[in-house]
């Protein structure tokens, strides 16, 4: 696909959500590789900022980037909606420091867009095309980006009492983005708006830019204009969250309970994988695998996925968050609504598997045997189970804490171990496993 501009500049004014000052804001062409820019026309010089994920400095109900003294608020909106319309090209001016929320969705810049012409250029897009798996989380969100041809977006959206829970999946493109996603409008907690009020944000909200969650009624000055709006709104996000990554995505990106600051810290992982790979670092197909330090405590899901063979949907650990030792160590699995079984797992009644849990726990001792021989660079495989108990039942939203113990280790490549899981300090299951590690070519 070649690069796009507009072919003319087109303006729109509104007032900014958070400071409530009045903007204008003009989109202008621009040449090939010129990424888009903003431009504050009402600051002397009239400076300019790349929108990137390290310029970010604020994520408080917006995405906020600043470089030296030039500041720009609420930028997600525009972004995304550039984005959505595979728009590579563009200097976005603004008189002010936060873009209009105009009526609080994308739509009235993707019809901005629309009035420039969109136009083809003569240089090929450059993608960044994700090689591995991609996670974060905080508290109860989280959000993993996975290897894809395309940009995919699964979402689960839900507060805290699970009154509005919404699920969503979409394949993002031009078309898709302008009619499914475009018109979803932001929203919020009437409980919240008093503390946000307070924290100086929300200064020219109203019910034309938002729509306002009361209890299980929605407020707003038009009815819902989906009825899955608020996961759509959380997908229009993302979308102009990761474009701060600087180049378009490649990846399948499932997120539960996404937010600004999850979608930050996923787009700087990103970020820090593709500047690794621009420097030379990324690994090649044969290369030895990285292996941890000895004394390592700790292993993030990269480790995890140096160290086993599995990918997705099979990976069962997301974070190996103590080792003790040689023989010894706790993981942790987030148990997510967007897991792949629970559409048959049961539908009404989602359960995580028993089995599933079972892999969880021979995953962690494959860790733990590779840790017992110094992060030897080969694959542990699971050879046989005894004394298997289920005792609980694993649900979304679920946290499987899961401990390994070595108990007796033959030859260096054979291993028993007493591994459990819990849910909140209860044991939910566990079995005595045997691993053993291979080389490769027995592997194959």
């Amino acid at each position: 696909m070649k690069q796009r501009t507009l072919t003319r500049p087109v303006t729109i004014k509104g007032n900014a959500l958070h400071t409530g000052e009045a903007v204008t804001l003009t989109l202008r062409p621009a040449p090939v590789n010129h990424g888009v820019v903003f431009r504050r026309v009402d600051l002397s010089g009239s400076p300019e900022i790349q929108p990137r994920v390290d310029h970010i400095t604020d994520l408080v109900r917006a995405t906020t980037i600043q470089s030296g003294h030039v500041k720009i608020h609420t930028v997600e909106h525009v972004l995304s909606a550039l984005a959505g319309c595979s728009i590579d090209n563009v200097l976005v001016e603004m008189n002010a420091s936060e873009a209009p929320i105009m009526d609080g969705s994308a739509r009235p810049f993707v019809n901005l867009i629309v009035e420039g012409e969109p136009v083809e250029q003569d240089r090929d897009r450059e993608y960044y095309t994700l090689d591995a798996p991609v996670s974060v989380s905080r508290g109860n969100s989280s959000i993993i980006a996975i290897p894809h041809d395309g940009l995919k977006i699964s979402c689960t959206s839900a507060d805290d009492r699970g009154i509005h829970t919404q699920h969503l999946s979409l394949s993002v493109d031009p078309e898709t983005y302008v009619a499914q996603i475009a018109p979803a409008r932001t929203f919020t907690i009437y409980e919240d708006i008093e503390e946000l009020l307070k924290l100086g944000k929300i200064r020219g909200g109203s019910l034309d830019c938002a729509v306002v969650i009361k209890g299980d009624k929605v407020m707003s000055k038009e009815p819902l204009r989906f009825k899955d709006e608020f996961v759509r709104h959380k997908i229009l996000d993302i979308v102009g969250d990761i474009s701060l990554l600087g180049m378009p995505l490649k990846a399948h990106i499932v997120a539960t309970r996404p937010g600004h600051a999850i979608n930050a810290e996923l787009t700087k992982a990103l970020f820090d994988r593709l500047q690794e790979g621009k420097k030379g670092g990324a690994r090649r197909k044969g290369a030895l695998r990285p292996t941890p330090a000895v004394d390592v405590k700790s292993l993030d899901i990269r480790s995890i996925l140096d160290i086993l063979p599995h990918r997705y949907p099979f990976v069962m650990i997301d974070r190996v968050v103590e080792i003790k030792g040689s023989d010894e160590l706790v993981a942790i699995k987030n148990v997510t609504f967007n897991e792949p079984y629970f559409n048959g797992h049961f539908p009404g009644n989602p359960v995580m598997p028993g089995v599933l849990q079972l892999e969880a726990m021979a995953q962690a001792a494959g860790v733990l045997i590779v840790r017992w021989n110094n992060w030897v660079p080969k694959p542990a495989f699971f050879m046989s189970a005894d004394k298997v108990k289920f005792r609980k039942p694993v649900r979304p939203g679920d946290q499987l804490q899961i401990h390994a113990k070595l108990t007796k280790v033959r030859s260096g490549k054979i291993a028993v171990a007493e591994v459990s899981c819990s849910v909140d300090g209860q044991v939910v299951s566990s079995a005595d496993l045997m691993i053993t590690i291979l080389d490769e070519s027995e592997a194959e």
